[in-house]
Formats: structure tokens, C-alpha cells, sequence
């Protein structure tokens, strides 16, 4: 496999007993991932997807980010703001609303 152009780590809350317990988890987080992976494959991106422990945002959550971009995105309680941010990678840009600063 080649080196992606993205990774996309989705915060799912797991903590060191391996145990999901926060915010992200339980605002159905891991639901995105299914969507996420299907939405890169439809769009031909070079991008993994991976499912992470505590990002430590819980009071954004929930949350991703975007490398090597850096992005911090919080609030993603959506497929249309999943979207949105597909989109903008796409474009080269960021949901300046969704980023966490």
C-alpha cells in the first residue's frame, strides 16, 4: 500500500483499559467511520481512515483531525458536515466553523 495523501483519525473515545466511555463515543462517532471510508472510496482520495483514542476535545466533540494538514475539527455531529469537510479537502481548504483553534 502507498502512503495516503490523509489520515483521518477519528476520535472514539478509548482509554486505556480499551474500554470507549467519552463523548465522542457516545455521540455516535464511530458511526462516521463506515461513512467516512465509503465517501473516500467514491471520491478517489488517497486517505486512511483510523479510529483513535481520547483526543482530550470532549467539549468539541465530536472530533477529528486531518494530517499532515493539521486540522482539528470539533461539533461533527453530521454526514453533512462530514461532507463539508470532504469537500473542502477536495478543494485543498478548511470549514474555518468546524476547525478547533
Amino acid at each position: 500500500m502507498e502512503k495516503p495523501d490523509y489520515h483521518i483519525l477519528v476520535c472514539n473515545s478509548f482509554r486505556v483499559s480499551g474500554e470507549a466511555q467519552g463523548v465522542c463515543n457516545k455521540k455516535g462517532a464511530a458511526g462516521f467511520l463506515p461513512y467516512l471510508e465509503e465517501e473516500i472510496i467514491d471520491r478517489g482520495l488517497s486517505a486512511q481512515v483510523t479510529a483513535c483514542g481520547c483526543l482530550k476535545v470532549c467539549d468539541r466533540g465530536p472530533a477529528m483531525v486531518i494530517y499532515p494538514q493539521g486540522y482539528w475539527y470539533g461539533d461533527i455531529d453530521s454526514e453533512d458536515k462530514l461532507d463539508q469537510i470532504l469537500d473542502a479537502l477536495e478543494e485543498g481548504e478548511a470549514v474555518e466553523d468546524l476547525l478547533i483553534s
